[in-house]
């Protein structure tokens, strides 16, 4: 397999950039400056063209030349398509992707392009044959349910050939946060992730995806023992995600980061992932991150047992926003425990902490959470029936753009 890019090594000429130049690039004469400057490094490995805004002819022009550059190994394009309108952006980027499957890419960045889950089509052919992506990130693309499931289609291809061919999958890093991926795509997520067995790095906050969901993507992660990195930010996990999360952690001994904060892991969540970590299967953990979970100082007291016991490397610890007192005998011991590996300064300040109520309350309102977790109550229930119905005509345009992107992936199979 190709080493991963050390950009600090790079000569001048192997790296091209007009990052933030914030040109308008629209037909094959915008872009002459860059094909010429391009044709001759013959030795480019780098390309990064964010913060600037490329038409379709312009990315044909570039195209041509980018696929002869046997030497590229990343390509920085996020923030490409700003102004441009939705049916412009699949063209355009599918010559950029037809020139990527010419050369042994690493990174592929496309953040923060709006392109849907139609922009998920110029990529299938790409992601579904190569051999060496090491790192995808697509982050706030808005792919939505139908883009979410298409790029995990092509992702499985992936892994179904490298498996077929007998070499391992090269994906180490997956980022692909922002997308309204929702529950709906999280089987084929799941299925994809578990076969790149070689992952080590994924990152999928701020999803909508709920307890179901989660419970799907991390039991396919189980599959994935090198993972380092797990950033599941702002979903909603409750008692079922939070159990299947701590079911998981013991696949994961080289953990080092895991962000769970704004997850809604409540009282009984946060003891069974604390719980977990007791256990002494996750001893690299470098970094937690836990705020805004409605977390109670019972969970707390365990976790100071787990960094006291086990977790001597843990150097960032987040915990804002929860439900204990920041003076409570349960933080004293948690810092001490941090205190006595020589991070003392890991704990972040617990100042906007949530009001704890008194005993009676704090019963009632768990005995809630656990009859909410067995059945919706009926407001909720309402509230979400009135969401489901008004981007209905758009989901079934969705769909009807998956199913045809799902028959054209269907076509790159072996």
């Amino acid at each position: 397999m190709v080493a991963p890019i050390n950009e600090s090594t790079l000569e001048n000429n192997t790296v091209f950039s007009i990052a933030d130049k914030q040109r308008k690039l629209n037909s094959a004469k915008d872009v002459d400056d860059i094909i010429d400057t391009i044709k001759q490094m013959d030795d480019l490995q780098v390309i990064k063209l964010n913060g600037n805004t490329f038409g379709v002819d312009a990315c044909e022009a570039l195209g041509k030349v980018l696929k002869e550059k046997k030497h590229l190994k990343q390509a920085i394009l996020f923030d490409i398509f700003t102004g441009r309108l939705l049916h412009e952006i699949p063209p355009a980027l599918k010559h950029l992707c037809d020139a990527f499957k010419k050369v042994d890419l690493l990174e592929l960045d496309l953040s923060d392009n709006a392109f849907g889950p139609a922009g998920a089509e110029p990529l299938i052919d790409f992601l579904s044959n190569t051999k060496t992506l090491q790192t995808l990130r697509l982050n706030n693309n808005g792919l939505g349910l139908g883009g979410g499931a298409i790029i995990a289609k092509a992702l499985q291809a992936s892994a179904d050939k490298a498996k077929a061919e007998n070499r391992p999958s090269s994906l180490r890093t997956i980022i692909c946060g922002r997308n309204r991926l929702e529950d709906g795509s999280s089987e084929a997520l799941a299925r994809a992730f578990s076969s790149h067995a070689n992952l080590e790095v994924v990152r999928m906050p701020q999803n909508g995806i709920r307890s179901d969901g989660i419970r799907t993507i991390v039991e396919g992660l189980g599959n994935c023992k090198n993972l380092r990195h797990l950033d599941l930010q702002d979903n909603t996990f409750t008692k079922i995600g939070s159990q299947a999360l701590a079911d998981a952690l013991h696949n994961w001994p080289q953990l080092e980061i895991l962000n769970v904060s704004d997850c809604l892991l409540k009282k009984k969540g946060g003891l069974c992932v604390f719980q977990a970590l007791k256990e002494g299967k996750n001893k690299q953990l470098r970094e937690i991150y836990a705020q805004g979970n409605e977390i109670d100082h019972g969970a707390i007291s365990i976790l100071a047992e787990a960094i006291k016991d086990h977790l001597s490397l843990l150097e960032k610890l987040e915990l804002n926003g929860n439900r204990f007192e920041e003076d409570h005998d349960a933080v004293e011991s948690l810092k001490k425990a941090l205190a006595s590996y020589g991070h003392e300064g890991a704990l972040d300040d617990l100042d906007d902490m949530e009001e704890v109520d008194d005993e009676d309350e704090s019963e009632e309102e768990e005995s809630e959470e656990e009859e909410s977790e067995e059945e919706e109550p009926e407001l909720v229930m309402e509230a979400e029936e009135a969401e489901e119905k008004e981007p209905t005509e758009k989901s079934n345009i969705e769909k009807e753009v998956e199913d045809e992107l799902i028959e054209k992936l269907s076509k790159t199979h072996i």
